[in-house]
């Protein structure tokens, strides 16, 4: 098991909400016999830039998961040059959906090309790019980034499974096929970087595909934290229910490493099958506040998760 840690970052602007990112993580084997996830959690981004692009909005963060399947080679590339190919890419950073549009691709073929790396090795790609309170997320396969709004649950990236009806009409029109969930009875996911004893050759159409789904947040006082983590966790666990876990624990000891170590035990506790990796991005240095539930006259019988998901629909 990798030791759970914890890392922060300041900000000095008090105009307007200003986030604080500090996160923690973990990750663990589980049941598998091998550990192919890979993660990446960079609290302080400004010192992995280039000089030029220092005057960018500032706090500014970056983080990922890669969950790998056929050996480690993939996830394991990833991880080392997700975030060069981003900052290095000629459209950073007048935009950066571009750059990380441009990155994936920039992966998927160095993954294609590299003599020394397993073409049979593939790997999903999550990641959450945040400058000022601007958050990115951009997405391939089935892990998954979920933002505490408050005690509700916003899910921020979709899971790119074969039998998701988009994925499914997108496999067929490209000459694929579905058994069981699996892509050409291969693959438990639609997208992802790597795999090219499926894919075939570069510039071909293959129904497996390496385009990211992005999605931009503003970050407002209401968002707390994002949970990310690779289908491990979310096989057992729906994202209301991590969310609740995690405002629970933020407010007994504020501490996200212990949030991201508190999701790997339940997970494992519920039998997860997988590999688990979890990274939780706080954007406060303090936990979060009480909620005010609203006082009821009559007798309930609803869950205190219930009650958060209701508190943040209601706000």
């Amino acid at each position: 098991m990798k030791t759970p840690t914890t890392t922060t970052t300041t900000t000095e602007d008090k105009s307007e909400f200003s986030p604080v990112f500090r996160s923690g993580s973990c990750s663990e084997k589980g049941p598998k016999q091998y550990m192919e996830d890979e993660f990446i959690a960079v609290d302080t981004l400004h010192e992995n830039l280039p000089p030029a692009t220092h005057h960018l909005p500032s706090p500014g963060a970056f983080y990922g998961i890669f969950d790998g399947h056929g050996g480690t080679d993939a996830a394991l590339f990833t991880r080392k040059n997700i975030l060069k190919f981003i900052t290095t890419d000629s459209h950073f950073p007048c935009s950066i959906q571009k750059a990380i549009k441009s990155a994936f691709v920039k992966v998927d073929h160095a993954l294609a090309d590299a003599i020394s790396l397993d073409r049979s090795s593939g790997t999903t790609a999550l990641i959450a790019f945040m400058m000022g309170r601007s958050m990115l997320i951009a997405n391939i396969g089935d892990s998954r980034a979920v933002l505490g709004k408050r005690g509700r649950a916003v899910e921020l990236s979709k899971d790119h499974k074969p039998n998701c009806t988009s994925e499914r009409l997108r496999i067929e029109k490209l000459g694929g096929v579905i058994y069981d969930g699996y892509l050409n009875g291969q693959l438990s996911v639609a997208r992802a970087l790597g795999d090219w004893h499926i894919k075939g050759s570069k510039g071909s159409k293959s129904p497996l595909i390496s385009e990211p789904e992005l999605e931009e947040v503003v970050l407002t006082q209401e968002d707390e934290y994002l949970i990310m983590g690779c289908d491990g966790l979310w096989d057992v666990m729906s994202s209301q229910c991590a969310v609740t876990t995690v405002r629970k624990e933020l407010m007994q000891h504020n501490d996200p490493a212990r949030c991201a170590k508190a999701l790997v035990t339940e997970a494992l506790q519920r039998n997860t099958c997988d590999n688990l990796t979890v990274v939780v991005v706080c954007f406060s240095q303090h936990p979060p506040p009480k909620l005010q539930v609203p006082v009821l006259h009559k007798r309930r019988s609803i869950s205190a998760e219930g009650l958060d998901l209701l508190k943040g629909v209601l706000s």
